[in-house]
């Protein structure tokens, strides 16, 4: 007959602690069934909604941009052009030695040589300078041009009690002796090109140089312009 276990001296493990190794085993058995088995939820209707409305508002950009630089390239858009055809000198004279006085008219000319393309001038202001010193400005009412249509606007620019430096004020009413006075006249346009559906906008920056007689009587001589485009 064999031996049991008392009566070798085996110690026998206590029913709780047997219980207690069951129980964890059984636990961890079954995480690890879980976390083997993920359960699957399903998407929220509102979820794909949105992801199409997303999917299908970036093919709307893609499709407005492809088109737009295909309108872009096709028609070739010119930029309007700026020019003083004609200006007069009516006054100018100095309170005392270092504030000047006067009076100057330009006939401004923009012109759009586009011939489908119709513009739109907003924001426009010009300046006149004297040896690179401000001494008028004026703004400009926004309007459209039609395609290939010019328009003339009569600008008045007004200086009053303007301060000089000494050394310019001497510099100016020397030229108005010489009868030539070299003025700059400085316009900044924002301008609108209306492709059907398409907007574009651009800047130009156009600097003239001005070449008049002595007032009263102060007419045009020279003038040459140059316009430079920005975004």
């Amino acid at each position: 007959m064999l031996p049991s276990v008392e009566e070798l001296g085996i110690p026998k493990e206590p029913r709780n602690q047997h219980s207690l190794r069951s129980e964890s085993s059984n636990s961890l058995a079954s995480t690890r069934a879980i976390l083997g088995q993920p359960r699957l939820q399903r998407t929220k209707p509102i979820i794909w909604c949105a992801a199409i409305l997303c999917f299908i508002f970036s093919l709307v950009l893609i499709f407005c941009g492809i088109a737009t630089l295909i309108v872009y390239f096709a028609m070739k858009p010119r930029n309007p052009t700026f020019d003083i055809p004609n200006a007069s000198l009516n006054v100018v004279y100095f309170d005392s030695p270092q504030y000047l006085n006067g009076e100057f008219t330009l006939l401004a000319n923009f012109s759009n040589p586009n011939r489908r393309i119709g513009v739109r001038f907003e924001s426009l202001n010009i300046e006149l300078f004297y040896s690179d010193r401000l001494v008028s400005s004026q703004t400009i009412k926004p309007f459209t041009q039609r395609p290939r249509e010019t328009r003339l606007q009569s600008v008045n620019l007004i200086s009053s009690l303007v301060f000089l430096p000494q050394d310019v004020g001497v510099k100016l009413q020397r030229q108005v002796e010489n009868n030539r006075i070299n003025y700059n006249a400085r316009g900044t346009f924002k301008v609108r090109f209306n492709i059907g559906l398409i907007h574009l906008s651009c800047w130009l920056h156009t600097i003239c140089q001005i070449e008049m007689t002595s007032p009263p009587t102060g007419i045009l001589v020279a003038r040459q312009c140059i316009t430079n485009r920005s975004r």
